[in-house]
């Protein structure tokens, strides 16, 4: 210790000493603490919570509304996606469709997944440039219309084409309500109401297995299923023209970047390490979840099968109890997974600037173990498999809002809606629409080796198809070897989510960067015409002169 700091505690000693009326030194702390004594009121202040009044005058009501708007529409897109899927044996067995093969079922959904990754980079260019509202405005309805029309088909091409428009349809929105969210709220605001919106994803999901199928069972028609949605549709576009708000462009983060070439994008997206490295750990998670929600019904279903044997009451284990009771596993573990790893990524940030992706890889990673048990367990308990299940589903939608959020802020606002058109159409292409098919192939791959003999005259999953319990476990034990693939992804998921660590505070850091300085360069331009573009590295061109000043080399890779 210095001398200085000696002295200094001396004096400090020495003036909390004061002297009685006796002489007698005492602290001054006590002094002063009996003083307070008498000063204190004779009541207790209590904490009391912000008055409804108060937080409703603070709101911003434009920004809620809009917020509000963009939810709802999330919602139902959800619960038309899942009306289809639990309606699927209804459908198989409609006397105008014949349908005899259950792929033909699975070509549904991937005829949506194709068109909805296929047009999501076209609106994705469109929703960096042209009026937002528009866009939502016209994809509503069109996917609407699309389902609304699909229902009324009589054969089953006509129905698997507006499926696909469907596609075509939900891909405006998906694009762009991101890209709005981010430019009405920015850091942690952003972070909260991007987790409000994917939130409406399991909820959405669970609406439509319900709201379809009582829809159906009421009218006695499955049709009538799909014609919930059109009409909510409906409301969704009357909510848009008249209650949205389509803030400019980077207006929460005081840009005033214009777009640039879609080239200039694509190549400025390749070189943004973050971006690239966490659409690919992405891929690996979208690749688990459809792998789950697609085969998880039926792989719980042949466990609990060939666990039962030929026990009294096997016959009461069906597929339409169990797809039930997994769909409500998968909701839930959605609607906790959601907001809770949005506010722990949110609660990490600011004492580590890459918790992020590290929330992300961790969460991940530690999903693998439980997961693996879960197969495992799913012919020797059932409850224990759901539970299992629920956990790591619960890890693995930790990621959804946090993975959305990062992709906006280590991107420029003119880049933002080609960025998760990019993301959503790499992701869906090597993720969910290629698990489904990849975990089938490769359970018929495996086989042959488990049973040499195996050769089932009738499909497992046909209704009333009866198999012995030696078919059953093979069909277990087939697809439980082709599901341990998630495990493999998810650890290679993780791997790339902890790669992202090292890169995504810099990448975050230059895209404030670059929005800062070019902010300060409009605002230090006294003309209004000015002309600033995205590509980093161009003049500034005033209007009223035909000078070109060059700005500082500001580069987004």
């Amino acid at each position: 210790m210095s001398g200085v700091s000696r002295w200094r505690e001396q004096r400090d000693d020495e003036e909390n000493l004061v002297a009685d009326s006796d002489g007698t030194l005492r602290s001054s702390n006590s002094s002063r603490h009996q003083q307070q004594q008498q000063e204190r009121p004779s009541y207790i202040p209590r904490f009391e919570y912000p008055r409804i009044t108060e937080w409703w005058e603070g709101l911003n009501k434009s920004n809620a509304l809009s917020v509000l708007i963009l939810v709802y529409v999330n919602l139902i897109n959800y619960m038309d996606r899942s009306t289809v899927a639990g309606m699927l044996n209804e459908i198989k067995h409609d006397k105008d469709f014949n349908i005899t093969k259950d792929k033909w079922l699975g070509l549904l959904q991937t005829a949506f997944v194709v068109c909805y990754m296929l047009f999501a980079p076209v609106f994705g260019y469109l929703g960096d440039r042209y009026s937002r509202k528009l866009i939502l405005g016209v994809g509503i309805s069109f996917w609407s219309l699309a389902t609304l029309i699909g229902s009324f088909m009589k054969t089953f091409p006509g129905f698997l084409a507006f499926r696909a428009l469907v596609g075509v349809g939900e891909a405006s929105y998906s694009v762009v309500a991101p890209a709005i969210i981010s430019d009405l709220f920015s850091k942690d605001e952003r972070s909260t109401v991007l987790a409000i919106f994917y939130f409406a994803i399991p909820v959405g999901t669970g609406l439509g297995y319900i709201v379809g199928s009582e829809v159906a069972g009421a009218f006695g028609d499955w049709r009538w299923g799909l014609r919930v949605t059109p009409i909510m549709g409906a409301i969704a576009v009357l909510g848009i023209v008249f209650g949205m708000t389509d803030p400019p462009r980077g207006q929460a983060d005081g840009s005033h970047l214009k777009p640039s070439s879609p080239v200039s994008d694509v190549k400025a997206l390749a070189k943004n390490r973050s971006f690239t490295l966490s659409t690919i750990a992405f891929t690996c998670v979208t690749y688990c979840a459809g792998a789950l929600m697609w085969w998880g019904p039926n792989f719980a279903f042949v466990g609990a099968r060939s666990n039962c044997g030929n026990k009294a009451g096997c016959s009461d284990i069906t597929l339409e109890s169990i797809s039930y009771k997994f769909g409500i596993v998968m909701t839930l573990s959605g609607l906790l997974g959601v907001p809770c790893g949005s506010y722990m990524s949110q609660m990490l940030r600011h004492q580590y600037p890459n918790a992020d992706p590290l929330v992300c890889g961790f969460t991940l990673l530690l999903s693998v173990p439980i997961l693996f048990f879960g197969f495992l367990s799913a012919d020797y308990s059932l409850p224990l498999c759901y539970a299992l299940t629920f956990t790591a589903g619960l890890l693995l939608n930790a990621n959804w809002s946090i993975v959305s959020d990062m992709t906006l802020y280590i991107v420029i606002p003119p880049r933002r809606a080609i960025a998760s058109a990019t993301q959503i159409l790499v992701s869906h292409m090597f993720g969910d629409a290629f698990s489904p098919y990849l975990v089938g192939a490769l359970a018929d791959s495996f086989k042959p080796y488990i049973q040499p003999t195996h050769n089932p005259s009738e499909d497992v999953l046909a209704p009333g198809a009866v198999l012995t319990p030696e078919e059953y476990s093979v069909e277990f034990r087939a697809l439980q070897y082709a599901l341990f693939s998630c495990c493999f992804m998810q650890s290679l998921g993780a791997f790339f989510f902890m790669v992202v660590s090292w890169y995504v505070v810099g990448d975050k850091s230059r895209a404030e960067r670059q929005i800062h300085t070019n902010s300060a360069i409009i605002e230090n331009t006294e003309d209004e015409a000015a002309v600033l573009t995205a590509d980093g590295d161009g003049p500034i061109i005033r209007g009223g002169d035909a000078r070109v000043h060059h700005r500082p080399n500001i580069v987004d890779t």
